[in-house]
């Protein structure tokens, strides 16, 4: 097996030469990413090597996670020249940990979108059919991942971010619970439903980079300070007794047939494992998409306030020449530096806490995101975890849904349900459609019970050979 091909685990397991596997990745990089785009920049290589539990393993980081000194843009041109100057506390984890950074991946700008398409630097492309999407918004990292272009990466899930992606690309994306993994760092799209983890080749790799990156941190008033569990020891092949649920409301119409029948298929093997399934109801599901656009854009609209052509980032060159007052220049810089769907849904958020109207949308909205809560509190009560498809479709071709901005918003219509809960989500590839593209299912747990998770999609993953796939490049 080539370098490039390893996961961490098998990495750590060999003792591969860390010198030898940074070069083999940058040579991959220079050979693929010319098709696939989902490198924006190469990390400085320190030369030493750190020791730690991922001592001398390359990571791709989401290029909305701060970096120290090094070129940290969301893929947005208002943030052109940004180097922060401190790293984000995951950074400061990986470091310790021995990891060797090794690139920035492409994404949709502030993580606005679900494939990639939205970024200044232009879309990534999927390894499994260069035509389609590679989902988003951290379609770069997932995307690096699925190429062997990195043996692991960092992203972000702010409503299915990390997960849909992941779905698309044949690999495996975990949301941890929100408050697990510090945001401090994190350059924030909603604040109240970001999480940063792993996109990662199997499940193993995924419970050794989560026991990395979780943790409290007091930076972060959202981070909770609860023990983090050794993850890799939930890494066991046995779900006797275990009960899933499945929500109806998650097998509706408008799910593509072979979507539907490689989950289905995942749930029958996992019963025939010694798993019980039964239909259970999250009744406020058909509300998730509404709420989600309400909640996150409002708080886009109020995060992104602060992109304004001052302290850093891009300065409008108009205005320089045309300022008449500050206000001017604010408009100027952010009229140039952001792309069209940051400043729709800067409008919409702006809109939606506007006076007159924040009692109609934004409040309500976070009424509804309490009972979605409750849906899921309940069916915890009975079942052990959830499964549903990550995704209705397979990952769509490129230009698609540019132009329809809520057929692009309801590709997420499985995922954004868990960002409002707070509760972790895995997705594992299942399957392959007839046309070649991967499949992904979705296992759910309550709070703060990733090790439910591991479990299942260990079990599942160590009796197929999905994760085994390669798109040949």
């Amino acid at each position: 097996m080539n370098l490039h091909e390893l996961t961490a685990h098998q990495i750590i397991k060999d003792k591969v030469n860390p010198r030898e596997l940074r070069k083999a990745l940058e040579e991959r990089i220079s050979a693929v990413d010319k098709r696939v785009k989902a490198v924006l920049r190469l990390c400085p290589d320190k030369g030493e090597v750190g020791k730690g539990v991922l001592s001398g393993v390359p990571i791709a980081i989401k290029d909305n996670i701060c970096i120290k000194d090094h070129l940290t843009t969301c893929a947005s041109h208002i943030l052109d020249g940004f180097k922060p100057p401190y790293d984000a506390t995951v950074i400061t984890k990986l470091r310790n940990a021995g990891a060797n950074l090794l690139c920035s991946t492409n994404m949709d700008e502030f993580a606005f979108g679900s494939s990639t398409e939205n970024s200044f630097y232009g879309p990534t492309h999927n390894p499994w059919d260069l035509e389609r999407v590679p989902g988003g918004s951290s379609g770069g990292s997932a995307a690096a991942v699925a190429s062997d272009q990195a043996t692991m990466a960092l992203g972000s899930d702010t409503g299915g971010s990390i997960r849909q992606p992941a779905s698309f690309c044949g690999v495996v994306g975990l949301k941890p619970t929100y408050g697990r993994v510090s945001r401090y760092g994190l350059i924030a799209f909603g604040s109240s439903l970001d999480q940063i983890g792993p996109l990662t080749k199997d499940v193993e790799d995924s419970a050794l980079l989560l026991n990395v990156i979780a943790g409290y941190d007091p930076n972060d008033s959202t981070s909770v300070d609860t023990p983090v569990p050794d993850y890799t020891k939930s890494l066991i092949k046995d779900v006797k007794g275990l009960k899933i649920g499945i929500p109806k409301e998650y097998f509706i119409e408008g799910i593509d047939k072979e979507v539907k029948d490689a989950v289905w298929a995942a749930i029958n093997l996992l019963k025939k494992l010694g798993a019980d399934y039964k239909e259970i109801s999250l009744p406020h599901t058909e509300y998730a998409v509404p709420t989600y656009y309400i909640v996150a854009t409002s708080e886009a609209s109020s995060n992104l306030a602060r992109f304004d052509g001052v302290q850093y980032g891009l300065r409008s060159k108009a205005a320089k020449k045309e300022i008449s007052d500050l206000i001017d220049m604010y408009f100027a810089s952010r009229e140039a530096g952001f792309g069209k769907e940051a400043k729709r849904r800067i409008m919409l958020g702006t809109y939606a806490l506007s006076s007159g109207y924040y009692e109609a949308y934004y409040l309500r909205a976070l009424k509804v995101r309490t009972l979605i809560k409750r849906d899921f509190d309940e069916a915890f009560k009975s079942v052990d975890c959830i499964i549903t498809p990550t995704s209705p479709t397979g990952a769509f071709k490129i230009g698609e849904k540019t132009e329809d901005p809520l057929s692009m918003y309801l590709s997420d219509i499985f995922t954004i349900s868990t960002n409002l809960a707070g509760i972790p989500g895995i997705s594992i590839p299942c399957g392959f459609m007839k046309n070649n593209l991967p499949v992904g299912l979705q296992i759910l747990a309550k709070p703060f019970a990733e090790e439910a998770l591991f479990k299942v999609a260990y079990t599942y993953e160590q009796n197929t050979e999905w994760h085994k796939q390669k798109p040949k490049l």
